[in-house]
């Protein structure tokens, strides 16, 4: 039997009292784009932007952003979360199924919970975490063995602990949930392993489940015909990132994995929906209202889990409520939110394997870009040219902001035996030693997709990024910097080395009259503000 450990440091009652005694009500998850001084969403509000209306620290002044303190999580491995920060605590979950509550202000640790991940089990791209959800006094995060657990926000105690899947066979859980209404929304990772994805939601005060949404269609379900075969029983169709929710449409939005095996196509003939899509959400019943596949029957692992993205674009000379998203296969998408019709799409990176995107919304597909045998060269690499980093969106500014991986790699086509809970991948690929890929951050015109200025990196990016109403996009690398460029024209204003390699999103707060800028490098949290 696992154990799970929640360790509270000893405060007097007193301290206890004032700190995590506010409860978050759903009330306050709508209008979270109205609080600056508070992260109570992955994605600052339910639309995604990543963007705060502070400007305590802003393009004049960020020069002068220096350390104010540092949380040695002492735990190994990549930590890819957003905090979240209500009630003068920051909430922070990390690798290996830990987390944490800090006085926000000083960094001190309130509490500490911790569960030992099962032992000989398969997992992809790490023991990782992206984060919390909230809700009331509660708490929500999944933990790597596919369970979704509710702790209280002040103790870390766990209230419940509810399976999801079975590790055993493939299946876990990264991404933070997302908190709709009285639900708790969240997403299964394990495509991998040749799994069947889900969508599910659970009820927020007893943890059950309430309905589940299939990302890989069963037998006399629409887009199953989109299967050849039984290949359907092993699909893939991940989850890594939370999705979003558009209240005056009641619609949730997902970008979904990859198919399974993930480069060899010969054993799933067809499209294969709903892989490498997005998918719209009754949030009330998990009804699918429409969806849009950006990569048909995807030979090169390049999924659409990155964020979905709510916004407002120009199209046809109107505005239309969009959702927006730089998908891995190098191309910028922009959608009717309400219908799912594509309103634009043009590559952001080098893209080799499709001329454009038709009016029909498939892509013009360009011959001889498979994977082969023998190996075959094609662009963008297997990491795509946007991840599942976080973008984000300046309402000032009016530019949607990425970022990109800028290279090629060569593909193999390999045929792989299906073996419950083992890698299925069915292909290798390999760098391309004379080409090396570079990174950069982009800033887009999210009504055209149209790049407004570059800002050129050594390395394949692997924060995510935050946009500010200071003129600000925050960046992190993986050479250990954090750096603030202007939001208009992409110059570095400031930069930072943290000591540790960066792939989480930063995140902003106020407290105190104070604004601070966290982010999470190495295995620290580390938290700025002005001298």
């Amino acid at each position: 039997m696992t154990r799970t450990i929640t360790r509270a440091v000893l405060f007097s009652a007193a301290a206890l009292a004032a700190l995590g005694a506010e409860s978050v009500p759903e009330s306050k998850l709508r209008a979270a784009q109205d609080d600056s001084s508070t992260w109570l969403l992955y994605g600052k509000n339910y639309l995604g932007w990543r963007y705060s209306d502070l400007t305590q620290i802003n393009s004049a002044n960020v020069a002068q952003l220096t350390p104010k303190w540092i949380f040695q999580t002492g735990i190994a491995g990549k930590h890819e979360t957003t905090p979240l920060v209500f009630d003068r605590l920051m909430y922070m979950t990390g690798p290996s199924n830990h987390a944490w509550a800090l006085d926000a202000v000083t960094g001190r640790e309130m509490w500490h919970y911790s569960k030992p991940v099962p032992a000989n089990v398969n997992l992809c791209c790490g023991q990782v975490n992206r984060g919390f959800a909230v809700l009331g006094s509660k708490l929500f995060k999944v933990n790597l063995e596919a369970t979704l657990v509710a702790m209280d926000t002040k103790t870390g105690g766990v209230i419940w602990e509810t399976p999801i899947d079975n590790i055993k066979k493939g299946y876990s859980a990264t991404l933070a949930p997302l908190v709709v209404k009285d639900m708790v929304l969240i997403g299964i990772a394990g495509a991998e392993f040749g799994i069947r994805g889900f969508i599910d939601a659970y009820d927020a005060n007893t943890g059950k489940r309430k309905w589940r949404f299939w990302t890989v269609p069963g037998p006399g379900d629409p887009g199953n015909e989109s299967w050849g075969g039984d290949s359907w029983m092993r699909g893939g169709g991940s989850i890594w990132i939370p999705g979003t929710y558009d209240p005056e449409l009641n619609l949730t939005y997902w970008g979904t994995g990859n198919p399974g095996p993930d480069m060899y196509g010969d054993e799933r003939p067809g499209d294969n929906l709903y892989t490498c899509a997005i998918v719209a959400l009754d949030p009330d019943t998990g009804k699918l209202k429409w969806h849009y596949q950006m990569t048909p029957h995807d030979v090169h692992d390049w999924d659409a889990i990155a964020d979905p993205v709510l916004l407002d674009v120009t199209a046809g000379g109107r505005k239309v409520k969009a959702v927006v998203q730089a998908n891995r296969n190098g191309f910028y998408y922009a959608l009717d939110r309400a219908t799912g019709k594509l309103l634009a799409a043009k590559a952001y990176t080098k893209v080799t394997w499709a001329d454009s995107i038709g009016p029909d919304g498939r892509p013009v597909l360009i011959a001889g870009q498979d994977p082969t045998e023998e190996g075959n060269k094609s662009c963008p690499g297997l990491g795509g040219g946007h991840n599942w980093q976080a973008t984000a969106y300046s309402p000032k500014t009016g530019l949607y902001y990425i970022q990109s991986t800028d290279g090629c790699q060569t593909y193999f086509k390999t045929k792989q035996e299906f073996i419950e809970g083992a890698w299925y991948q069915g292909s290798t690929v390999s760098p391309l030693p004379t080409e090396p890929a570079t990174g950069s951050v982009l800033a887009l015109d999210p009504s055209t997709g149209a790049t407004k200025w570059k800002f050129p990196m050594v390395s394949p990016p692997t924060s995510g990024l935050l946009a500010t109403a200071g003129d600000l996009v925050f960046t992190g690398d993986r050479e250990g910097y954090l750096a603030a460029l202007d939001a208009k024209t992409g110059a570095v204003k400031w930069k930072f080395q943290t000591g540790g390699v960066i792939i989480a999103p930063p995140m902003t707060y106020l407290l105190d009259g104070k604004q601070y800028v966290a982010v999470a490098a190495g295995s620290s949290m580390i938290t700025f503000g002005l001298r």
